[in-house]
């Protein structure tokens, strides 16, 4: 206990956004000093890990066979242990210039639907990569305090947050979740339809980067004011041979319907369970949207036509989950209030 409160002096606290595409960072006093993809890159016999973040990103698909370039973190939760564990470790030496005998307080954002087992799972990844403390805080009660709702007041306040890994949609009163809702459909799902559509309709193969990329740039919920189109690159499953190809907004919207549709019909059962006096506010207040997801070309335009609610996005929406629980690691006040 004495050594823990001894590296403590020499630590600076830290909030983490450990998502399954990107993991946020923030340095207590210091703002977003870290913004990485949740990637890590290991040797396949010796375990080693051989490069972490943006550097192991661009290894996706790329590697030879010794070498596994892999996401630790699958629908929000983590799916490999000692690989997250050595990620988190990464992130938080790197944050203390490489420091050894640092032991910070953590606040961590977990999924609203995390399990038991997963939130130790959590835990004990954080306290094995050296932390002192860790609270955890689910990432819609986050992103509300993010964006600046009043999450304090009684009156109720919808998020939806769409992430890589996970959608939360939460309603929130009083400091705390009066309904949640959490669903595995999110970026990763997104990528996912769009690879299996190119793949079905063409006989070409794209890696995930590439389905990401195409989400981007001609990805939309809503058909947009102007037709776009893209050039991709893949490989032609008949010929065996690399091909490009062009493809247009249309298609890929047609490729994202079914991740759409069910983002779209858990909030309408969102806002079927929010209680009345709740879902009254929530006519006046909208819907605030955050997360990467949430940035899909026209979801607003889209959740606006099948509400009939005021649909707002975040002005950051990538930050608004670490933002909030770098705000929660400023109150500790708040943090024990909204903690699970």
């Amino acid at each position: 206990m004495f050594f823990d409160s001894l590296w403590g002096l020499f630590s600076s606290d830290l909030a983490i956004d450990l998502v399954t595409a990107n993991t946020l960072v923030i340095l207590k006093g210091h703002g977003i000093v870290m913004r990485e993809p949740s990637v890590v890159a290991i040797h396949a016999e010796t375990k080693q890990v051989l490069a972490v973040g943006s550097e192991a990103k661009k290894m996706l698909g790329r590697t030879p066979g010794n070498i596994i370039a892999t996401r630790p973190m699958k629908d929000g939760v983590i799916a490999n242990f000692e690989v997250c564990e050595a990620m988190i470790r990464y992130f938080i030496h790197k944050v203390h210039n490489r420091r050894s005998m640092v032991r910070p307080r953590v606040v961590i954002a977990v999924p609203s639907g995390i399990t038991q087992v997963e939130k130790r799972a959590v835990r004990d990844a954080a306290i094995s990569a050296g932390v002192r403390e860790v609270f955890l805080i689910e990432e819609p009660m986050a992103a509300a305090i993010g964006v600046g709702l009043p999450i304090s007041e009684a009156s109720g306040n919808m998020i939806l947050d769409i992430g890589g890994g996970t959608t939360e949609i939460a309603v929130i009163s009083l400091s705390g979740v009066v309904y949640s809702r959490s669903v595995r459909v999110a970026g990763d799902e997104m990528d996912e339809a769009i690879v299996n559509y190119i793949k079905r309709k063409y006989n070409l193969l794209i890696g995930e980067r590439t389905a990401e990329q195409i989400k981007i740039t001609v990805g939309s919920a809503y058909p947009p004011e102007k037709p776009q189109t893209m050039d991709i690159k893949g490989r032609d499953l008949m010929a065996g041979i690399p091909k490009t190809l062009v493809i247009n907004d249309q298609e890929i919207r047609e490729a994202l319907s079914e991740p759409v549709s069910t983002v779209v019909e858990n909030v309408k059962i969102a806002l079927e369970r929010t209680p009345p006096e709740l879902a009254a506010d929530i006519v006046d207040k909208g819907i605030v949207l955050a997360g990467g997801g949430s940035m899909l070309q026209g979801l607003d335009s889209l959740l606006r036509e099948e509400t009939s609610l005021p649909i707002i996005l975040a002005e950051d929406p990538l930050s608004a989950v670490v933002m909030g629980t770098g705000k929660v690691l400023e109150d500790m006040d708040l943090l024990r209030r909204v903690s699970i």
